[in-house]
């Protein structure tokens, strides 16, 4: 019996501390746990952090979404921008179309008159053959020609003459031959310096077109529009020979 006594004492009193000592841990709020699995001293890598570099293989095969052609939206500000432009641009073509149909409408009507008054022309000429071969002579019978006789190209007789057929056609009517080209005309005669110096009757000719000076700065020739006078400035924008021939 004693010895139970004894040995009961002995597992009340190592139980005691223990028991108050989980009564003041409780108290305080705190919690004492043992550790039941090793310490881990490695670093791992966090898997949720955002990746700052990508490699991809040079051969890599992503099925040719590289190369789509993705369709590119416009507003419809942008629409509606391209279509008054597009709206801008058939009216001014319509615009320069109707306008050389008109020009083409034109210059044919300008054809048709020019024809008309051509052939009413030829049939009332009556030439008045000089009276002599003085200057004053020459240009009378010339100017009965003015508004009778129609531009001809190639022409030199009242029926139809070209510039250089004209003056062909007066001077050989005066007893003088001439060739029927300007340019030839041109080096006719004796050469005059100037136009301060030109006299009623001299030829003013160059490569493109043939006259006879009349004075005060005006010409009798032969245009497309017929036997007419003319300012020289008007018939000739370039250098020009005068050639006296009386």
């Amino acid at each position: 019996m004693l010895t139970a006594v004894v040995a009961a004492t002995m597992l009340f009193s190592g139980a005691a501390p223990v028991a108050l000592a989980a009564s003041d841990a409780t108290d305080q709020g705190s919690v004492v746990a043992t550790r039941s699995f090793p310490k881990v001293s490695a670093v791992k890598k966090n898997i949720l952090a955002e990746s700052t570099s990508t490699e991809v293989e040079q051969d890599s095969d992503w099925g040719g979404v590289e190369s789509l052609d993705v369709p590119q939206t416009k507003s419809q500000a942008e629409k509606d921008a391209e279509e008054r432009a597009a709206a801008e641009q058939q009216a001014r073509e319509q615009a320069a179309a109707q306008a050389q149909q008109t020009q083409q409408a034109s210059r044919s009507a300008d054809r048709s008159d020019l024809a008309t008054d051509n052939s009413s022309s030829t049939s009332t000429v009556t030439v008045t053959p000089p009276n002599d071969a003085s200057v004053s002579s020459l240009l009378t019978f010339a100017g009965q020609f003015v508004g009778k006789v129609p531009y001809v190209s190639g022409g030199n007789t009242p029926s139809g003459w070209d510039c250089s057929g004209f003056v062909q056609y007066v001077y050989g009517q005066m007893g003088v031959s001439l060739p029927h080209y300007s340019g030839a005309q041109a080096t006719a005669g004796r050469a005059v310096g100037s136009l301060a110096e030109a006299q009623p009757g001299d030829i003013i000719a160059n490569s493109q077109h043939a006259a006879i000076y009349v004075g005060n700065g005006m010409v009798i020739n032969s245009q497309l529009n017929g036997t007419r006078y003319d300012p020289i400035a008007w018939v000739f924008t370039s250098s020009y020979s005068i050639r006296r021939i009386f």
